[in-house]
């Protein structure tokens, strides 16, 4: 998202499956029906959350319980993550969510070979499955460290890219099947967070849709809280709880004395599973 993957911008999403051909958008019965393992039922969240780079302290967290927001997105991990974490514990998950709040976790994986900013680790045509299936295994393991339990989303951050770079796409493309893949052998679902103009884009165009995310998180700011009314692309796609908008970034607000710089989403979708 907007100033919170590496030095200052971004985020992502995905999900997958292992040894069978799934299709993306369908809503929560193509996320699990086809599954070898019986998945625990899908935690919803329908309502306002925020995104920040590094995860507010507890006591933040309790000031900003007002009702405003329902949910909050954190980093769970990622080479290309742009803040510390130092927050960020089984703890502090399990206390903020006896508060009440949903957590959307966030993976920053491998970056387009395209993509103009130095990235400490930049996917290749030749790097995209491997790196996929490596990335999303731990993107898996830091979230179960934090007490996402299986069923939980992953949402891989995808920043812009050219799309109409086919080598580059289609290299981010494998990627992003690799890490959906390998996401739901190990029972975690995908979703995928990019721009409406590029990396968004090219997961709803995308001719194939076998093993790509079944949630899309799109960033489009246009300050305008509704996952329905923008949708930018076919009405038919993601539907049932599998969408989430970025529609507000780089807001300062103040709840309770503690001031904390948010992008705003409009959220309904999967939220990671806890407690």
């Amino acid at each position: 998202m907007a100033g919170h993957r590496q030095s200052k911008k971004f985020r992502y999403i995905a999900w997958g499956t292992a040894g069978v051909a799934v299709v993306a958008g369908a809503g929560i019965a193509a996320q699990t029906s086809m599954a070898a393992t019986t998945w625990p039922a899908q935690k919803t969240y329908t309502g306002r959350a925020f995104d920040t780079c590094t995860a507010p302290s507890l006591a933040a967290m309790k000031a900003w319980n007002t009702g405003f927001y329902g949910a909050a997105a954190v980093y769970v991990g990622g080479k290309n993550r742009g803040c510390n974490q130092p927050n960020l514990t089984a703890s502090w998950v399990k206390s903020v969510s006896s508060l009440g709040y949903k957590l959307i976790p966030i993976y920053v994986g491998a970056q387009p070979p395209c993509q103009t900013s130095s990235n400490p680790e930049k996917l290749t045509a030749s790097t995209a499955a491997s790196l996929g299936a490596t990335d999303a295994t731990d993107a898996v393991s830091k979230a179960s460290a934090l007490g996402m339990k299986a069923g939980s989303p992953i949402y891989l951050d995808m920043e812009p890219y050219d799309i109409t770079n086919k080598s580059c796409n289609d290299a981010v493309l494998t990627y992003v099947r690799s890490f959906t893949k390998t996401l739901r052998a190990k029972t975690y679902r995908g979703g995928f967070y990019g721009f409406t103009s590029s990396s968004a884009k090219a997961i709803a165009n995308a001719t194939d849709k076998t093993d790509l995310p079944g949630n899309l998180w799109y960033a489009l700011w246009d300050k305008t809280n509704t996952t329905t009314t923008d949708w930018p692309f076919g009405s038919t796609q993601y539907t049932n709880h599998s969408r989430g908008h970025q529609y507000m970034v780089n807001s300062k607000e103040s709840r309770g004395g503690y001031t904390i710089t948010v992008d705003r989403d409009a959220w309904d979708a999967p939220v990671a599973i806890t407690g």
